[in-house]
């Protein structure tokens, strides 16, 4: 079949009439997410005037297919193209190729696995001390006693900026909210955070860099010509965008999902050079970010729906990574599936996550310890999540040592 008989033969997209951003659907999005797959290959959401993918196939054409999908009006729902957008945009996740490819490859020199093993000392070193630490209780905050403090610790230390942890969590709070709508969960945000600013916006400029560290790496790639003039802060702030709440998201799932079944946790107990495993399952199993957005470049039919030029448009991770066509039970959180690679919490093509290795390394260190200090732990309590517009992620997660070695 011809482009023209495709044309001719394809059909509107379901409308849904579900609001994906309301605090019901963002603490449970998974009754959603079914009916979005259920949909077809493409749904039009009607509160905001949206198209929206949940199937894995279609997130992934979206989420790579620069071509049709682009990135120059932003990752977010609203068009940084407008001279009304409340978004900065971010010079590496929000332009396509050919000017994305020539600071993705400055990235990758700067971010080189020669640097990662470097990190690597630092983060176990750091991971080590704050389990002993938190372990030397019975019962804790996963999120609140661990996960937060090792990447507010670490993440900053290895970029090479300062700011205070409230300061990262706020910001990246906001962040993610305006990745959605500007309803009044991204305004009070924006409200709260507001107070940091200032100190925010120094910390990822030339002055603010930290000696030895990662940002000022990125300055001197700019005064070297590998980097346009002027991007290096902006790369600087989108890494603090991207680099935080994420790893503490997926590695709040990991935990959970670690707590709540035991035989998997035995996997990792046994052999901690698993952790990596354990932390792809659980961002398969709940993507820290729900959802990214592209633009419909032109009129095109995509799987046999008709998608109208230079609109907005959704793919849902979260949906994707729990997709029966693509894994096998996708409701159960299993190490041995292997995950990595498969699932689409890290993005897909061009745009895939560029500080994926660091997310996988804290994971590894962090895990890696807690599993070789502790045999066995359950909950202590019921998890609780933090609504946020496009970030699933936990507010809390109590827990309990049942076996210590």
């Amino acid at each position: 079949m011809d482009v023209a008989e495709q044309e001719v033969m394809a059909r509107e997209p379901a409308t849904l009439a579900t609001d994906p951003f309301s605090e019901s659907v963002l603490l449970d999005p998974y009754p959603f997410f079914d009916e979005l797959r259920a949909a077809g290959p493409v749904a039009y959401l009607a509160a905001w005037d949206i198209y929206a993918v949940g199937n894995h196939a279609e997130a992934e054409i979206v989420a790579s297919d620069y071509e049709r999908f682009h990135s120059r009006a932003g990752m977010a729902m609203a068009d940084i193209r407008r001279p009304d957008a409340w978004r900065t945009p971010s010079p590496i996740s929000e332009v396509d190729p050919p000017e994305h490819t020539a600071i993705r490859r400055a990235m990758n020199r700067i971010l080189s696995p020669a640097v990662l093993r470097g990190w690597k000392q630092a983060f176990a070193e750091e991971a080590e001390a704050l389990v002993a630490r938190v372990v030397s209780r019975d019962e804790f905050d996963g999120v609140r006693d661990l996960v937060e403090p090792f990447v507010a610790s670490v993440f900053p230390s290895v970029l090479g900026v300062k700011i205070p942890a409230e300061a990262f969590l706020l910001v990246g709070q906001m962040n993610f909210n305006q990745m959605g709508p500007n309803n009044e969960r991204t305004k009070a945000s924006v409200a709260a955070a507001e107070p940091w600013f200032e100190q925010y916006e120094a910390a990822f400029q030339r002055e603010g860099a930290i000696p030895g560290g990662f940002a000022e790496k990125i300055f001197e790639a700019e005064d070297a010509g590998d980097l346009p003039a002027g991007i290096a802060a902006p790369l600087v702030r989108s890494f603090i965008r991207g680099g935080v709440d994420t790893t503490i998201a997926g590695l709040g799932f990991t935990f959970n999902q670690l707590a709540q079944n035991p035989d998997q946790y035995a996997i990792v107990h046994r052999d901690p050079s698993r952790s990596m495993a354990a932390f792809e399952e659980a961002i398969r199993h709940e993507a820290p970010a729900q959802v990214v957005f592209r633009t419909v470049k032109e009129d095109i039919v995509l799987n046999g729906v008709r998608l109208k030029g230079d609109r907005k448009i959704g793919y849902f991770m979260g949906a994707a990574n729990r997709d029966a066509a693509k894994f096998e039970d996708p409701d159960r959180y299993r190490i041995e599936r292997m995950s990595a690679g498969a699932h689409l919490a890290l993005g897909r093509g061009v745009h895939v996550c560029v500080g994926q290795q660091i997310a996988r390394l804290e994971a590894d260190c962090l895990v890696g310890a807690f599993a070789r200090r502790v045999a066995g732990f359950e909950p202590a309590g019921a998890p609780l999540y933090r609504p946020t517009n496009a970030l699933r992620t936990l507010e809390s997660l109590p827990l309990r040592i049942t076996v210590r070695p």
